[in-house]
């Protein structure tokens, strides 16, 4: 069995930097040997997670598919936009929503012992960084295995070429050399 990684974006914006900077790196772990299933949050539309709502009527759909594509996968390739100085709201629902248990399921079976490399891009000067501990905390408190090597792209609306890929060379292949080392660790883990 290969090597399975579920790549998306925190974002449902059509042009979003993230969703760009996840495609480089979705396509350099498939050139490493992993098979990589892209997603766009957007097709996961869901509710504002709320207990009741739960309680009344489990989780939505869009919730369950979220959750089988994270279950169905080893590891992710997660770029996280940075609003207000925080991850975004639909990143931050989908998490939720995907954290809850159905009946006779254990706890966090969408996350437990999954690997993650996580990016950001953003126009800022700082390039999403104060998402990517937020996100690498939240994850980690749910267990999921952050790999420690990141990166956060600033000046985003600048950084890409008009094909997609990162103007600085240096920028994209540190990309590439996260989502390998991904694919390395994952393979490590389950070859």
């Amino acid at each position: 069995m290969g090597i399975k990684i579920l790549a998306f974006a925190g974002s449902t914006r059509e042009a979003s930097f993230n969703k760009q900077l996840v495609r480089i790196a979705a396509k350099a772990a498939e050139q490493a040997g992993a098979e990589v299933t892209l997603i766009d949050l957007r097709d996961f539309p869901m509710p504002l997670y709320d207990g009741d709502l739960e309680a009344e009527s489990g989780i939505p759909e869009h919730g369950k598919r979220f959750k089988e594509s994270l279950k169905s996968h080893h590891g992710f390739l997660i770029a996280s936009p940075e609003y207000n100085s925080s991850i975004t709201a639909v990143l931050k629902n989908a998490i939720d929503w995907a954290s809850r248990p159905e009946p006779d399921e254990p706890p966090l079976v969408a996350y437990s012992d999954k690997f993650a490399a996580l990016m950001s891009a953003s126009p800022g000067a700082l390039g999403g960084l104060r998402s990517l501990g937020t996100v690498r905390s939240i994850l980690q408190n749910i267990g999921v295995h952050v790999i420690p090597n990141q990166i956060a792209i600033s000046r985003a609306n600048e950084a890409f070429n008009p094909d997609g890929n990162l103007k600085d060379p240096k920028q994209h292949n540190t990309v590439e050399k996260i989502a390998q080392k991904l694919v390395h660790l994952l393979n490590k883990v389950h070859g």
